[in-house]
């Protein structure tokens, strides 16, 4: 959800940590997390489905699966909607309209818009939107509920699932999958708790929508 950052300043520096919001990581907790997605043979076929209960997301062409990651849900006061969605909306490089940045010469702070400086957005990138202002977007994931509602992705594998999806593919969300009882096991979980958010100066930057260090597709 595009309303999601709770921003904490650090007065003494002037730099901030983003608690709750929509944050995209550059490196997993514990290491790199490598993924591997599968292109479909027809991707009018492909269906998303998202176990909240798990936090992992199934990529699916009929029973043959594309891509199983982990992701972030929503937090139970702020939780990601159930139910049955399509994706209607995608960008590469979408930036909140809300939450993110006041850049002031050589200052850049945090800001929600207005005031002095030049507003830049916090990265949201590989947004797939499947209801209003609920997206799938690249992130930090953690192993336990974390957003406003929107469904973030790691950095290495938000790119293969903004590959893998067109407007119009169907998502189904649910407390449950069927597919838990056969795929969840084999998901690579992450924990980006304590991955600190990249310098300010690089948010604001191309360079905070990270790109795969191999190929989207096999």
């Amino acid at each position: 959800m595009r309303h999601i950052f709770r921003l904490l300043l650090l007065c003494a520096s002037g730099s901030f940590l983003l608690l709750t919001g929509c944050q995209t990581g550059r490196v997993a907790g514990g290491g790199p997390y490598h993924v591997t997605a599968y292109k479909p043979t027809d991707p009018s076929k492909v269906r998303v489905l998202v176990s909240l209960s798990k936090q992992n997301i199934y990529v699916m062409e009929g029973d043959r699966c594309l891509m199983a990651v982990a992701c972030s849900v929503g937090i139970s006061s702020k939780p990601t909607p159930k139910g049955n969605f399509k994706i209607y909306s995608k960008q590469e490089q979408k930036r909140s309209g809300s939450y993110g940045f006041s850049v002031q010469g050589n200052r850049v702070v945090p800001s929600t818009g207005g005031g002095s400086g030049r507003y830049v957005g916090y990265p949201m990138g590989y947004w797939c939107e499947f209801a209003p202002a609920y997206g799938f977007h690249q992130g930090f994931v953690h192993p336990y509920p974390r957003t406003h509602g929107c469904i973030r992705l790691h950095g290495e594998a938000a790119p293969k699932f903004f590959a893998l999806v067109k407007i119009g593919t169907p998502v189904s969300i649910a407390t449950t999958q069927p597919e838990d009882g056969s795929l969840a096991s084999k998901v690579q979980r992450v924990d980006d708790s304590k991955t600190p958010d990249p310098p300010p100066a690089v948010m604001i930057t191309s360079a905070a929508f990270e790109k795969p260090s191999g190929p989207l597709l096999q």
